[in-house]
């Protein structure tokens, strides 16, 4: 349990730039990350009392369910993103869900916070929309379903 000398010594992270890591191997850069987290479902049960004259609702943890990890980067040479997508599409599923983490660097290069996750695969890989007379950065995104995710530092 943090102390409230550690709320008070900790700085927030500055995060700068986050890497994905499949079984161990840095496996790309990226400038965006979402879907870092899990939540409850609420079941609401309508308790009545023994005599009949109170109705009290209860509050109990559901299903819990995992958010899809999106990571989102420049358009690079690297095809790591591209080549495990395409097991899933040849079918091969359970050669996909590996396991990985995201760690969150600062602007000095240090990692400061990482989040490892089960049994990942791809659901979706998406190249940029370019435009002729655009000169935006050509972005590519990622979106990664699991089995459970865990911040461990």
């Amino acid at each position: 349990m943090p102390t409230t000398k550690d709320a008070l010594t900790g700085d927030p992270g500055v995060a700068a730039y986050f890497s994905l890591e499949l079984e161990g191997k840095a496996t790309g850069f990226f400038t965006e990350v979402s879907g870092l987290g899990s939540e409850t479902e609420v079941v609401e049960h309508k308790i009545i009392s023994n005599d009949g004259n109170q109705e009290v609702v209860r509050k109990v943890p559901g299903r819990l369910k995992w958010q899809d990890i999106t990571l989102k980067r420049g358009i690079t040479t690297n095809l790591d993103i591209w080549d495990w997508r395409q097991e899933v599409v040849n079918g091969n599923v359970a050669s996909a869900r590996i396991n990985g983490s995201i760690v969150m660097y600062s602007q000095e290069g240090d990692p400061i916070a990482r989040w490892d996750f089960v049994k990942g695969w791809p659901s979706k890989v998406s190249g940029p929309t370019p435009k002729s007379d655009s000169n935006e950065i050509a972005m590519e995104e990622l979106t990664i379903v699991h089995e459970g995710i865990e911040r461990v530092l």
